[in-house]
């Protein structure tokens, strides 16, 4: 999962969700390091990563994106679904998602000094261009991976990522539904975590 899935997923709990947000960027034990419920975000980040990549449905979303992108679909697979995240934002979430996003950034900021530093530095930036909000649109996600690929190892594609990701829309769509919902229930029964659903969920 990506950056708003992983926020989604921290419930209520602000240091939760900063541990949450950090995870990829602390490495083996220097979360011990941490305050302890920062510290229990990174693990709880930890063990989404592992559910995320071990579920078949995610390795079945990974085949529309494989020709393009190889051994890193998967990782694109994770900015469709903070897509289809944003896009039925309000399927999941009793708030909306501009309202849960200045929240967040608002509880990253104050805990700015427990960040690292690669994160300090792109924060900013994350906030400026609204990229949890721009996650909603097609666009905003095609932008989010042209991103990555100027500042990471993901291959420069996005045009591509975009027209697998049109083309087979609805298919994708439903794989994240059903996928998220397992996903749910798995923080929910192993960490305890509590979500403000709507009604109709």
């Amino acid at each position: 999962m990506n950056y708003l899935a992983h926020l989604y997923l921290s419930g209520d709990s602000e240091k939760l969700l900063v541990g949450n947000f950090i995870g990829d960027y602390v490495k083996g034990k220097q979360y011990r390091s941490y305050p302890d419920e920062i510290s229990r975000g990174i693990i709880l980040h930890r063990h989404i990563d592992s559910f995320t990549d071990g579920h078949e449905l995610h390795r079945e979303a990974k085949k529309f994106f494989r020709p393009d992108y190889g051994h890193y679909a998967g990782i694109v697979v994770d900015v469709i679904y903070d897509h289809f995240l944003a896009r039925n934002w309000n399927n999941y979430s009793e708030i909306s998602l501009r309202w849960f996003a200045k929240w967040s950034h608002s509880v990253l900021l104050s805990n700015f000094k427990h960040l690292p530093l690669r994160v300090q530095g792109f924060l900013p930036f994350l906030i400026q261009h609204r990229r949890l909000e721009s996650y909603a649109t097609s666009e905003g996600t095609t932008q989010a991976l042209h991103v990555m690929g100027k500042y990471s190892s993901l291959p420069s594609k996005s045009e591509r990522a975009k027209i697998a990701l049109l083309d087979n829309y609805n298919e994708l769509e439903q794989n994240f539904e059903a996928f998220m919902e397992e996903l749910i229930v798995y923080v929910q029964t192993e960490f305890g975590i509590e979500f403000n659903l709507p009604p109709h969920q």
